[in-house]
């Protein structure tokens, strides 16, 4: 499987966010996203995620399914945690599940998040790191190849990052991809890098 980009524009705002982008990722590869801020790297995930449109170039992803849009074989981990806070850890994400066409068994994917102890809290006690660790969850109950991760290490603690690090490796394992935005380290060894706002 191959996800690519070939001169991709994009503009948001009236604004060219950037233009003439090309890139590529393997299954079992991931690609971080590196740039200063307005530099276009949420503008990019968001793109691939089919929430922003692109003005020029083309976007594929080979070895996928045909019947399938890139959107709906991909997770996008935005910066905003999408929960109902009177609903229970359990219940939000038994409701991603369904909607994106997974199974309601979640316990598997709160224990690995290090959420099970708390399954039945309402998401409105949660903090920060434990509302971003609940969207983690929906990338590991709901099987798709592609992760959209957009600053996944923002709100979460050393632990927590670390149990994110070992879930996306493997993922990468099982031949997965995953193009993740990032200001540093999101915790691989050696990923494939694109810097935008400077020479590519």
């Amino acid at each position: 499987m191959r996800l690519s980009g070939s001169d991709l524009a994009c503009f948001r705002g009236g604004r060219q966010v950037f233009a003439g982008l090309s890139f590529t990722v393997e299954a079992g590869e991931a690609l971080v996203v590196l740039g200063p801020n307005g530099a276009g790297k949420s503008s990019l995930l968001r793109l691939v995620a089919g929430l922003t449109a692109h003005s020029a170039g083309t976007l594929s992803l080979a070895g996928g399914n045909d019947e399938l849009t890139i959107a709906e074989q991909a997770h996008y981990l935005g910066h905003l945690d999408a929960l109902k806070p009177s609903l229970s850890v359990t219940e939000n994400l038994a409701f991603w599940s369904r909607f994106l066409g997974g199974s309601e068994d979640c316990a598997a994917a709160l224990e690995a998040v290090g959420l099970a102890g708390i399954a039945r809290l309402p998401a409105a006690y949660l903090s920060a790191g434990q509302r971003r660790r609940l969207s983690v969850a929906r990338l590991i109950a709901i099987k798709r190849p592609l992760w959209l991760l957009d600053e996944p290490t923002t709100a979460l603690d050393a632990t927590a990052q670390a149990q994110l690090a070992g879930l996306m490796r493997d993922h990468l394992a099982g031949g997965g991809l995953i193009l993740a935005a990032a200001h540093g380290s999101i915790g691989l060894d050696a990923p494939k890098e694109l810097r935008l706002g400077g020479p590519r």
